[in-house]
């Protein structure tokens, strides 16, 4: 018997076109930039020189924190419809407040809204058919805050989206290869990590995505201090940011998805053919 070509199902080839547009779609840098109506660096340039590092920290601690207040505590199973609008409107309401009191009031913000984006990323994985109850995907979780989309010095040879999942492969394998082989592996040997292996491996992953989401924060802090946006700016750039992620989340576990029925090289694969048109 052949293996299964998703080139011949054309509701899943679909899905795999949609999931190619959310994931490919302009770079949340370009949307900034786009929003603000001038370059984002010109922004950049315009913040405090301390302003970096403190986001940097904000940034981790708002991760771990969103971590246990979302992934933790929700229940691990269903694929019920993602309540995205739900979330949209609570992350716009806690970006009012934020941008209300400046970059202070941001940072005090930024665990609420962070905390809001991963439940609603973890809404949408669980609506997938995943079971938050793995560690496996609630690192997936996690790494949707790495998403940036496609940028225009991406090279055309390889998408946005599979370039970071390797860099992320390999930032997971620093964990040590008999952790790495286990997390890899426990969905089909049915094994399960340990609190504290689960432990290490999500502060591994944390530890490299807080760096990436880290330089979105920082552009979404700076965009917010450009005086043309106004005091609606902290409602309007965390509705941008949270519809961003879960764009991200939707192309992501769909992705994820099709992988668990055609296999991940022959994914990757028809997502390369697909993404070049040919």
């Amino acid at each position: 018997m052949s293996t299964p070509s998703i080139f011949d199902n054309s509701h899943d080839l679909n899905e795999l076109r949609v999931a190619i547009a959310r994931l490919e779609a302009p770079s949340l840098t370009i949307r900034l930039a786009n929003f603000i109506g001038s370059p984002i660096e010109k922004a950049l340039d315009k913040l405090p020189r301390s302003a970096s590092d403190k986001i940097q920290k904000a940034v981790h601690a708002a991760l771990n924190k969103a971590v246990a207040a979302a992934l933790w505590t929700m229940d691990k199973e269903g694929a019920a419809k993602p309540y995205a609008r739900t979330h949209s409107a609570a992350a716009a309401a806690s970006g009012a407040v934020g941008g209300f009191f400046g970059l202070a009031g941001t940072l005090v913000e930024l665990p609420v809204s962070t905390t809001i984006m991963m439940r609603s990323v973890a809404d949408i994985a669980r609506s997938e058919g995943f079971s938050l109850s793995d560690p496996a995907i609630q690192a997936e979780c996690i790494q949707v805050f790495a998403m940036g989309g496609a940028s225009k010095e991406d090279d055309a040879a390889e998408s946005a989206y599979y370039a970071l999942r390797t860099a992320l492969t390999e930032v997971a394998k620093e964990t040590g290869r008999a952790l790495a082989a286990t997390a890899a592996s426990q969905a089909a040997s049915g094994f399960t990590l340990t609190p504290a292996q689960a432990a290490v491996w999500l502060a591994n992953i944390i530890e490299a995505v807080a760096k990436r989401f880290g330089i979105k924060i920082t552009e979404k802090i700076a965009a917010q201090a450009a005086p043309v946006i106004g005091a609606v700016s902290g409602a309007a750039i965390n509705t941008l940011f949270i519809n961003h992620y879960q764009d991200m989340a939707r192309g992501h576990f769909a992705i994820k998805r099709l992988e668990l029925k055609y296999g991940a090289d022959a994914v990757r694969l028809a997502y390369q053919q697909v993404r070049n048109g040919s």
